[in-house]
């Protein structure tokens, strides 16, 4: 694995850099008179360059060439921190289209508001979003699709080089295991990257592939398993990682990733074109263990983390489950099956009712679902996560801290509440069952669409017993990345954007 390093610089006349990115908000103040000089010529007579990035010729400068790229309005009451990113993204487009592969990057123009305070870091990873290609490409084409070596950042020390860095490993890892297709990311293959990505780390991986084990350990994983155990190379693995810090624990973050590397929706098979990209599904799993890449990179002190992904497929075939099966759960909860397309929550239940009973032993707990769970979360909340939360969680203001450096960081999310209804949605209709996994029709369509799912996960992971009124409330977000796992809402093409790595590395290791 490999990504363009950050480097720290004091200005923009570095010896081994070869272009100068200047990303501003006023193209005619580019921050240094001679590079206003070099681009005031240009301005002259090219009113695109306000609008958009381009290349000029600077023989004064590393490489003779100077690229702006504008952010655009900044002052409004609804920009935000991603008009940096955006402009990281086609400043780096254009440096890497001319040849550059060391550039520096400079702001200038920024407003003296919190809003912008990491603008920076955040076009640093713009550009790294922007870089990245797919494992599968790199693999058959070779690392030079990736030309860019290193990025120098004008104003950042070793520190913020250190801190930025370890966001874009995990950021990258993540990319790479939600975007590889699914054959190259089945099953199998997927623990086998995790196990490589955090070797000689302080993570520590553990991969379950005994499907007898995870028939019996995690009946739920298992149903939705059932129809690929004829094929060996598409079996299911649970993979477990710890992340212990030196010193004193002073919290436990907890998460189940949902790594459904290819859902083809089951006997519920989607159909009119809504498979393809489905191999994305593993979206939730990748962004946790994206995340955990960051904190084996940073080691931060005092926060310990446990991650359990589920990594599954669910195929069609004579053994695939249906509705109206019902299923007993680890807690001993009996699920009926409402329709198999709602797979996601079913292969993290038992997960996380395992992680439930681990967290009563472990200091300040919080749990997390991470998962590309619901067309719902992306038709209501557009390209944001969706982060619902029980009463603990709400009561800690545990989502709104993470949503907080998610608006500074360019990793934006809204916040949901879990209400009454969301439990009366999934009510038992009959003596035979205890919950209903999902309605028949489309989460799109359906009132409270993202809400309701973790009203199930936390009755099937046994978190409904854990509320305010508890002896021991335990804090519990459901993060729902429908929306915004991939650029542009295309689960087929758009590149992963690695969702909420950076917001829940800016809240707990900085």
């Amino acid at each position: 694995m490999s990504f363009p390093l950050s480097l720290p610089a004091s200005n923009w006349q570095q010896s081994d850099a070869d272009a100068v990115i200047v990303i501003t908000s006023d193209v005619s103040n580019l921050g240094d008179q001679q590079l206003n000089d070099i681009a005031a010529p240009y301005l002259a007579v090219d009113a695109r360059l306000a609008t958009q990035a381009n290349v000029l010729l600077a023989p004064q400068l590393p490489g003779q060439r100077l690229i702006i790229a504008p952010t655009g309005p900044l002052n409004r009451d609804y920009d935000d921190v991603r008009r940096f990113f955006s402009a990281g993204q086609a400043g780096i487009a254009q440096a890497k289209a001319s040849g550059a592969v060391k550039p520096v990057i400079v702001l200038a123009g920024i407003p003296s508001d919190t809003r912008y305070q990491n603008a920076l870091q955040v076009a640093f990873l713009g550009a790294c979003q922007t870089l990245w290609q797919p494992l599968e490409a790199r693999e058959y084409r070779g690392e030079q699709i990736e030309p860019i070596e290193s990025i120098f950042l004008v104003g950042a020390d070793e520190a913020t080089c250190a801190q930025v860095n370890a966001i874009a490993a995990g950021q990258y890892a993540a990319r790479d295991l939600c975007g590889t297709e699914p054959e190259r990311m089945a099953p199998p293959r997927f623990a086998d990257y995790c196990v490589s990505l955090f070797e000689n780390t302080s993570v520590k991986v553990e991969v379950i592939s005994d499907i007898n084990a995870i028939d019996k350990d995690y009946p739920m994983l298992g149903t939705v398993a059932r129809a690929s155990y004829a094929v060996e190379r598409h079996h299911p693995r649970v993979v477990k990682m710890e992340y212990v810090p030196e010193g004193d624990i002073e919290r436990t973050l907890m998460f189940v990733g949902k790594g459904l590397v290819y859902d083809t929706g089951g006997a519920d098979l989607k159909v009119g074109g809504f498979m393809a990209g489905m191999s994305r599904d593993k979206g939730g799993a990748a962004s946790v263990a994206g995340f955990m890449k960051s904190v084996a990179d940073y080691q931060p002190k005092g926060v310990k983390v446990i991650a359990y992904l589920a990594v599954v497929r669910n195929s069609i075939g004579s053994d695939c489950f249906v509705p109206d099966e019902i299923i007993e759960t680890r807690e001993g909860v009996r699920v009926r099956i409402g329709n198999t397309d709602a797979e996601g929550r079913l292969a993290m239940g038992d997960l996380l009712s395992e992680m439930k009973d681990l967290a009563k032993s472990e200091i300040n707990p919080e749990l997390f679902t991470v998962a590309t769970l619901t067309g719902h979360a992306a038709r209501a909340m557009g390209p944001y996560s969706a982060f619902v939360e029980n009463g603990p969680a709400r009561a800690n203001a545990v989502s709104r801290q993470i949503a907080d450096q998610g608006d500074i960081w360019a990793d934006c999310a809204e916040v949901s509440r879990s209400r009454r209804e969301d439990y009366d949605f999934v009510q038992p209709r009959t003596l035979a069952d205890d919950v209903l996994s999902s309605n028949n029709a489309p989460s799109a369509v359906t009132a409270r669409g993202h809400q309701f799912p973790m009203a199930f996960l936390a009755i099937v992971g046994g978190l409904d017993k854990h509320g305010c009124d508890s002896d021991l409330p335990l804090p519990y977000v459901h993060m729902d990345i429908a929306g915004s796992g991939v650029e542009g809402g295309d689960w087929q093409h758009g590149k992963p954007t690695a969702a909420t790595v950076s917001s829940l590395f800016a809240r707990y290791c900085l």
